[in-house]
């Protein structure tokens, strides 16, 4: 590996050239630009190669050239104010090692990226903790392999941060009953084999049950054998059915014997020397009308300070969590593993216990509860004039649901709501209009995609999705909890105290050429430019509103953006046009939350529970592993609410079905049913007698002889014709005829790769996953 380019290094170079050349000043080739950033993944940001090349005044104006051109030839890509090569790992990643190479060094691969880059791990763990094998999930930080050549030869090394638990040795599947009397296990994954099971292995199962088996040592004939240790239910249930997500994710639900022995032991907190007394303020919390725990409540009051007229006092008080779960407990790590609660349509897996979630951490009303509080004053523009941190022991005065609170200020209050109505919700609505003053000042991403909830039935099957309404109610507890969430990382910034933030990068460029190559289709432009604002999104989005292409313009312009993560360096927050933002308001199901929560007693001190120097040494670990958690969260949500409608249509098969084109790819068309959020695949080969070329700019697929096909968010007409339950799957049909397509690229060569022959006489693919 060549040597690393330091400051002192590229200082010493520029002096002799200087000593050559006189006044001309040395400037570092791309090559040694692209190299430096490589080797120095931590310090890639603009005035890291800055002073790294010792350049100054004009030659940054020229080194800033020089990164943009490299960016725009797509051999650099923006992350987090760093640079990085293009289709780079990240500086931390988890990864699956997947084998040895002839050297014994362990292989592995981005576990996003399963074909991706081989990373090579070295095993230099100082004597700590237990060496990864393969097979082994890590998290780890990767460093790139200078002249990597060969694909098949590792392009990454990588040093292990943590090694993940290991999944068990037992597996899931749904448990048949033979015509021959003999019993099976179907498995849930297509990598696992069927299993048989004696009649003494049943342990109680019914045909149809979803079970959990442990493999029996294979024999060296015929099929392996297993035993059922426990029935988890019918899979017509819905519990059945997100068990599924949770194994093939390996969350965490089921807690160790210390970890509920401790949550049981733990007592309530009490008023001691840090902690005010708030109990006489009238907190209310604001919820959905199902929720089990409360974490926040707020209240407002017009500011008497008549240097601030019209301005706004608004509290948000927050569930104490750090006052129960203390760092390095067998709680802390168990918090830490999940990462964050899981939420399935009749299930959740807590972050913590019911002991402390749904009990000690919870504001129910009328009880004394341990909280950590902001209060922070608004100006009538909206804008926050200051706030100050308080560690307090409240009382809430009223338990609301959003459309309660709601209905009560549009004039229909019920017994509860109506003697709170003038002193504490009207306050809350007269605060909430100053604060979006400030919103629309700021001008945040105001994308409008709706979400769906599905509701069940008693027996856990699927009634029906809805699209709940959303309330100002809604936005007004958002619109808070941002607020309180800025404030804290405004606290902590300015004492100087490390944190984890929630950060959110713009979209690369590369996303947002592809997005100004899609808004030509349609008549429409975006400027060019590499520091966008979200407002120039919101132009865009303000132009489609109410048109045929409102839905798809919304679509697209979300699919340009980055993913929000957790990271200890902080780049701003372009989704809320936010330059620092940190997670504070939800300590009880997310981990995030409990670390600025600790930050903020550490460094007010505010006594004990405060962030420790072995947790501040591993901040980069805990944000890498409370990202990977979060979309693993995710996923296992959205495959279930997949399943579940799946079953839920199983009965269904040759029905017709209104639906939206939700993706296009060379390979065909995915769509969604809006009545259920449902996603299913309708493969090229069965859209006519016609060859269908892929435009990416447009997102559509169109036909060569025709010029007409299909583009995304299209209204179309389909026919379900093959369904997978277990995998979530369906297979569509198109009904609706081809539409004329005038934006498309009709001019293509029919060179191998770039023509899809689609003929309904050809044989039909089985049915595909989602997207």
């Amino acid at each position: 590996m060549a040597r690393k380019i330091s400051g002192r290094n590229a200082g010493t170079r520029r002096a002799a050239s200087d000593e050559v050349r006189g006044k001309d000043v040395y400037r570092p080739s791309r090559d040694e630009i692209l190299r430096y950033i490589a080797e120095n993944p931590d310090r890639s940001g603009k005035r890291d190669i800055a002073k790294a090349f010792a350049l100054k005044n004009d030659d940054r104006i020229w080194l800033k050239h020089l990164l943009r051109e490299l960016q725009d030839e797509g051999l650099l890509e923006k992350s987090r104010k760093r640079l990085t090569r293009a289709g780079a790992l990240p500086h931390v990643a988890v990864l699956d090692i997947f084998g040895r190479d002839a050297e014994g060094t362990l292989l592995a691969r981005a576990s996003e990226q399963p074909d991706g880059q081989i990373v090579a791990i070295k095993l230099s763990r100082g004597g700590n903790g237990p060496t990864p094998g393969v097979g082994d999930r890590v998290l780890a930080k990767t460093f790139p392999i200078e002249d990597h050549i060969d694909d098949n030869e590792p392009a990454y090394t990588a040093r292990v941060m943590k090694i993940f638990e290991k999944r068990s040795d037992t597996a899931l599947g749904i448990f048949r009953i033979l015509k021959d009397g003999t019993f099976r296990i179907e498995p849930v994954e297509r990598r696992q084999p069927e299993l048989v099971i004696e009649k003494d292995h049943q342990n109680g199962a019914k045909d149809g049950d979803l079970v959990e088996v442990v493999p029996e040592r294979a024999s060296r004939y015929g099929l392996p054998r297993a035993k059922v240790v426990s029935v988890l239910g019918s899979l017509t249930n819905e519990k059945a059915v997100s068990m599924i997500a949770i194994h093939a994710h390996d969350i965490p639900h089921i807690f160790p014997a210390d970890v509920i022995s401790e949550s049981e032991a733990v007592k309530p907190a009490t008023l001691d020397g840090k902690r005010e007394d708030w109990r006489e303020l009238p907190l209310v919390t604001i919820d959905p009308a199902d929720a089990k725990d409360h974490d926040d409540a707020v209240y407002a009051e017009p500011d008497t300070d008549e240097k601030n007229p019209g301005g706004f006092i608004v509290t948000v008080a927050i569930a104490d969590v750090a006052a129960y779960v203390r760092p390095g407990t067998a709680l802390d790590n168990e918090a830490l593993k999940r990462g964050n609660s899981v939420y399935f349509p009749d299930r959740v897996v807590p972050m913590l216990p019911e002991r402390i979630s749904n009990d000690l951490c919870s504001l129910r009303e009328g009880v004394d509860r341990p909280a950590l509080a902001v209060r922070m004053t608004f100006s009538a523009e909206g804008r926050k004039v200051r706030h100050a941190f308080h560690r307090i022991m409240m009382r809430s005065s009223a338990r609301l649901a959003y459309p309660q609170a709601q209905a009560a200020i549009d004039g229909v209050p019920d017994a509860k709501t109506g003697p709170i109505l003038e002193s504490i919700l009207k306050p809350l609505w007269a605060a909430y209009d100053v604060l979006k003053r400030g919103r629309d000042s700021r001008q945040p991403l105001e994308l409008d995609l709706p979400e769906r909830k599905i509701l069940l039935k008693p027996d856990g099957t699927v009634d029906r999705v809805i699209v709940p309404d959303r309330l100002d109610a809604h936005k007004l507890i958002e619109e808070f909890m941002i607020q309180a969430n800025v404030a804290a990382a405004e606290t902590l910034e300015n004492k100087k105290q490390k944190l984890v933030y929630r950060i959110h990068d713009g979209p690369s460029l590369a996303k947002q050429e592809s997005l100004r190559e899609f808004l030509q289709t349609i008549g429409l432009s975006l400027a060019r430019g590499a520091a966008m604002r979200p407002s120039q999104f919101n132009g865009i989005l303000e132009q489609v509103r109410g048109g045929d292409n409102e839905h798809l313009v919304n679509e697209v312009v979300l699919r340009s953006q980055s993913q929000a993560e957790y990271n200890p360096d902080n780049i701003g927050h372009f989704g809320l046009n936010l330059r620092r933002y940190a997670h504070f308001t939800s300590p009880i199901r997310r981990y995030a939350d409990l670390i600025v929560h600790r930050a903020l007693i550490g460094s007010l001190g505010l006594g004990a529970g405060g962030l420790t120097p072995a947790e501040e040494a591993r901040l980069e670990e805990i944000a890498g592993l409370i990202s990977q958690t979060e979309r693993r969260a995710m996923a296992a949500e959205r495959e279930t609410i997949d399943r579940l409608v799946a079953g839920f249509l199983a009965e269904r098969v040759d029905e017709a079905f209104d639906a939206r084109i939700s993706g296009v790819v060379k390979a065909g068309l995915f769509v969604q049913l809006p009545q259920y959020g449902a996603d299913g695949f309708i493969p090229v080969s069965s859209l006519g007698d016609d060859y269908y070329h892929f435009d990416e700019a447009a997102r559509a697929l169109f036909g060569e002889r025709t010029g007409k096909g299909y583009q995304l968010a299209d209204r179309v007409e389909v026919k379900l014709v093959e369904i997978a339950p277990l995998a979530g799957a369906m297979r569509f049909e198109m009904l609706t005829e081809p539409k004329p397509l005038p934006g498309s690229k009709r001019s293509f060569h029919k060179t191998k790769g770039q023509r899809t022959r689609a003929r309904a006489s050809q044989p039909r693919r089985g049915p595909r996953g989602r997207r």
